[in-house]
């Protein structure tokens, strides 16, 4: 084992380990002990992972892998245990001889966990003895190693059950929704691995859920694909080893007309700005499909290329690829920038899914078609797009008219509030700062482009004003966020039914044709508040339910109406400036997607045509609600 640094200010700056101390920041504490153990089981060591949240607020993972080493090192002074769990990067994936592939946040490992716990217990199970050693306060060791008898039934691995320190997160209260979409996405990429999640705390649902798929990516493609209507049954593998590099690819097509359904990973960790794994795996799509098109007279020599954008689309797929020693771009591991994998990739590709389709023409010949009718369909769309740039530049600057833009060019200053409703965009402009924020009011609901082609969503003339206020251009192939005219996209939408709707509409669109700017975090929801009340003379806005009744709480002799606010409309600018749109007074809500194929199955989900899997889903989700307007 080797030790990159001590931990000595992790309880400083836990943000520089973890990202931070919100909701986000107390579930990587989990990540990274459950990391632990899927290291176990990469390197085929461990078949089986517990995860269990106990009554009093701690999280227990037990895996069954060879279990942390309890021998002393020569070196240090101190058993493998405590190396692990008091010195940062200590554990056993640095040096040459730990493990072949490792994920894990740049190797902090548990000892940040540690760091940021009230109170750590970890058991051993090795060299059939069972092994002791309680850590409290932030990582002071409160008891040595120790054994404390025999293994059971001469089971072996690692235990680690730990209290998150109050003093340090904004909440310790665990969300199980969002662990469990974790730990599946961990299951589907080790494949046969089990991760078993019991939830014991009290008011939870205490039945056992169990992750454990024999067909690994392949079953992630039929879940992902599971909202939408597949182009046919069969689910296309592909695996590749070549020295301490290991690639696996599983596609299949589907009715969609989307292009973004490429979902990457390296080492277990998704990559959800891609990187030279899907570089490669793009580039050979598209030069074997359009091989075998010209092969099989589905191309004639007059016509032209099929594009990257028109074999994608409809496409889902996964690629997951396991290397000694990633280069990962930026501290959140989202991009990877081994140059070695792109060949890798490119190379099974060409070699592989050409072999594949040969043996399943049905399929190929569905592929291709599918490719053809996208081809058409963009032409249709560029000249509509065309057709819209001339008009613009015949119009002079090419923005659309209801536009309000901000006078200053300085982009990172500058916001653009998407306003629902004439009426309300005519309040946002009066309350605007028009230095640094424009407005731009839309009329009613946009199209939904989960059911549109791009030439129908061309045509819309909602979408065309967003494009060409926001500037960059749309599409997985020509969207540049670097172009964007506003370093924030702000909805302003109602705090109803309809609002939600709008937003949602809104969403979708950004998600699916403008992805980086949700990635990158461009995009925001305002929050106006629902109720109003006079205390004195001044009015009081309060953002919600909860926020009503903390307000109920504290003020029990409050005896004045509480107003509720249903529209933007309602409100006088002065109203709207104070409350929503005043950079030092309103509040807003940062949208991110942190796993993006489940982000993919969501949005497939609610704005598809599967009626029965959106009413699924609404049902066993509808005890999450916090806010419901009726």
């Amino acid at each position: 084992m080797t030790i990159l640094e001590g931990l000595a200010h992790v309880r400083k700056r836990p943000g520089m380990y973890i990202g931070g101390t919100g909701i986000s920041g107390l579930h990587h504490l989990v990540w990274e002990v459950v990391d632990n153990s899927v290291d176990e089981a990469m390197a085929g060591h461990c078949d089986r992972i517990d995860i269990t949240l106990l009554p009093d607020g701690a999280c227990r993972v037990s895996d069954n892998g060879r279990g942390i080493p309890t021998d002393v090192n020569k070196e240090f002074k101190l058993t493998g245990v405590e190396i692990a769990l008091t010195k940062l990067g200590g554990g056993g994936k640095f040096g040459g001889d730990g493990y072949k592939v490792s994920g894990g946040l740049h190797g902090v490992g548990v000892s940040v966990v540690n760091a940021l716990s009230d109170r750590v217990v970890v058991e051993v199970d090795r060299s059939a003895k069972r092994h002791h050693i309680e850590f409290a306060n932030g990582g002071a060791k409160r008891t040595a190693l120790e054994v404390v008898g025999d293994s059971p039934r001469g089971r072996t691995g690692t235990t680690v059950t730990f209290w998150p320190d109050v003093e340090i997160f904004e909440s310790t209260e665990f969300v199980a929704r969002t662990m469990l979409e974790r730990f599946q996405m961990m299951a589907f990429l080790n494949k046969a691995l089990e991760i078993r999640f019991t939830d014991q705390r009290e008011d939870h649902d205490p039945e056992p859920v169990v992750y454990k798929y024999a067909n690994g990516i392949v079953d992630f493609v039929k879940h992902v694909n599971a909202t939408k209507t597949p182009l046919f049954s069969r689910v296309g593998y592909i695996e590749q080893n070549e020295d301490a590099h290991e690639v696996e690819l599983a596609f299949q097509w589907n009715e969609g007309y989307q292009t973004d359904g490429l979902h990457s990973f390296a080492n277990g960790i998704a990559t959800i700005e891609g990187g030279t794994h899907e570089e490669g795996f793009r580039a050979a799509l598209t030069t074997v499909l359009n091989k075998y098109a010209r092969s099989r007279g589905l191309l004639k020599e007059k016509d032209a290329n099929l594009g990257g954008e028109d074999v994608r689309e409809g496409l889902t797929g996964i690629i997951s690829v396991r290397l000694r020693e990633p280069q990962f771009e930026g501290q959140t591991k989202a991009k990877l920038g081994n140059p070695e994998i792109k060949t890798l990739v490119q190379r099974a590709t060409n070699e592989k899914l050409g072999d594949w389709l040969e043996e399943h023409p049905t399929e190929a010949n569905k592929i291709v078609k599918k490719g053809i009718d996208a081809q058409r369909a963009r032409a249709a769309a560029r000249t509509a797009r065309d057709a819209t740039r001339r008009k613009s530049a015949l119009d002079g600057a090419g923005m659309p008219d209801k536009l309000k833009d901000c006078s200053s060019r300085n982009r990172s200053e500058c916001e653009l509030f998407i306003v629902e409703g004439d009426s309300a965009g005519g309040s946002a402009i009066k309350a605007r700062d028009p230095r640094v924020q424009a407005i731009l009011p839309i009329r009613g609901k946009i199209l939904n482009v989960e059911r549109a082609r791009l030439d129908k969503m061309l045509k819309n003339t909602e979408i065309q004003a967003l494009i060409s206020a926001i500037g960059a251009g749309f599409g997985a192939d020509e969207f540049d966020v670097a172009k964007i005219r506003y370093d924030r996209i702000i909805l302003l939408c109602d705090a109803d039914v309809d609002g939600s709707h709008i937003r949602t509409l809104l969403l979708t669109f950004f998600f699916r044709h403008m992805k980086e700017l949700v990635e990158q975090n461009h995009v925001y929801i305002a929050q106006p508040p629902l109720y109003s009340t006079v205390v004195g003379k001044e009015k009081v806005y309060l953002k919600d339910e909860a926020a009503k009744n903390a307000f109920q709480a504290d003020n029990p002799n409050h005896r004045k109406e509480f107003a509720r606010l249903k529209g933007l409309g309602e409100m006088d600018w002065d109203e709207l400036k104070e409350t929503t749109m005043d950079a030092t007074s309103r509040t807003l809500l940062q949208v991110s997607v942190e796993q993006a194929a489940n982000a993919d199955t969501v949005v497939s989900m609610l704005m598809g045509d599967d009626v029965e899997a959106r009413k699924n889903f609404i049902q066993t989700n509808a005890k999450d609600v916090r806010f419901l307007d009726i």
